[in-house]
C-alpha cells in the first residue's frame, strides 16, 4: 500500500509549466502560505544562495535604477528640445528681419553655423541669380531627372533626407568638402535644396526625429517665395 501511494503520489507531481500556471493563478498563495518565502532559494548572479524576497527586493532595486536612467535621458530630451526651440525662434526673427535675398542667406548661414553648429552649408536653386551665386556662394540647380533620382526625398517627395549619403551625393552638394562630411541633412527649398553637413558620423542619422528640419523648410521655403528665389 505504501510503495503504491507513493507511486500515485510521484505520477500526481506537477511539472515546471503547472506550477508557473499555478502561481500565476494564484498570486495571493505567498500571502497564504508565508511560510515557503523563508524556505526557498534562488541563485544570486554572484553564485550566492539568496531567498525569494531577497530576491525580488533586488529586481525591484534594478528596475528602480533602469527607470531613473530613462527618466534622466527623458529629462535631457526636454532640455536639447527647449534649447533647439530657442534657437529656431532666435533663427526665424533674424530671418524676419533680413530685407533682400542675400541677407537672407546670409542670416541663414550664420545662425547654422553659430547657433546649430553646422560645419559646411550648402544651398541649391534653381532661380539663383548670378548675383546671388557670387555673394552668398549659392548654387544654381538645374533640375534634371538625374538630380531628382539623386534627390528623391527632398525634390520629389518634398521631404528631409537625413543620414550618411553616397560619394556621389555628396560631391554633387559640398563639391571640394564633401570628403569631410559624415553625415547630412538635405532640406527642400520649393524646387530647391538646403544642405547641412557635419563631421560627425551621428550627427544626422536615418532614425532622427525630422520635426524642426520640415519646420526649417517651410519657412525657408515661404520666405524665398517672396523674394522670388523658391
Amino acid at each position: 500500500m505504501t510503495t503504491q501511494a507513493s507511486m500515485d503520489s510521484t505520477d500526481t507531481l506537477m511539472d515546471p509549466v503547472q506550477v508557473t500556471e499555478f502561481l500565476r493563478s494564484r498570486p495571493e498563495f505567498f500571502n497564504d502560505n508565508p511560510e515557503l518565502l523563508a524556505e526557498l532559494r534562488l541563485q544570486h548572479p554572484s553564485g550566492k544562495a539568496v531567498s525569494l524576497i531577497e530576491h525580488q527586493v533586488q529586481i525591484l532595486r534594478q528596475q528602480n535604477k533602469d527607470l531613473k536612467n530613462r527618466l534622466m535621458e527623458l529629462v535631457d530630451v526636454a532640455r536639447e528640445n527647449d534649447r533647439v526651440n530657442e534657437r529656431m525662434h532666435s533663427l526665424i526673427i533674424g530671418l524676419l528681419g533680413a530685407g533682400t535675398a542675400v541677407e537672407l542667406l546670409d542670416r541663414l548661414e550664420d545662425h547654422l553655423r553659430n547657433e546649430f553648429k553646422a560645419d559646411t552649408i550648402s544651398i541649391h536653386l534653381p532661380a539663383a541669380s548670378e548675383t546671388l551665386q557670387r555673394e552668398t556662394g549659392t548654387r544654381k540647380l538645374v533640375l534634371n531627372e538625374a538630380v531628382k533620382q539623386l534627390f528623391a526625398s527632398p525634390l520629389s517627395e518634398n521631404t528631409p533626407l537625413c543620414g550618411r549619403l553616397s560619394n556621389e551625393q555628396l560631391e554633387f552638394l559640398f563639391g571640394d568638402q564633401a570628403m569631410a562630411i559624415e553625415s547630412s541633412a538635405v532640406i527642400p527649398l520649393g524646387t530647391g535644396m538646403l544642405a547641412i553637413g557635419s563631421r560627425e558620423v551621428n550627427r544626422f542619422h536615418c532614425n532622427m526625429g525630422t520635426l524642426f528640419l520640415s519646420h526649417l523648410s517651410e519657412l525657408l521655403s515661404g520666405l524665398l517665395k517672396n523674394h522670388n528665389i523658391s
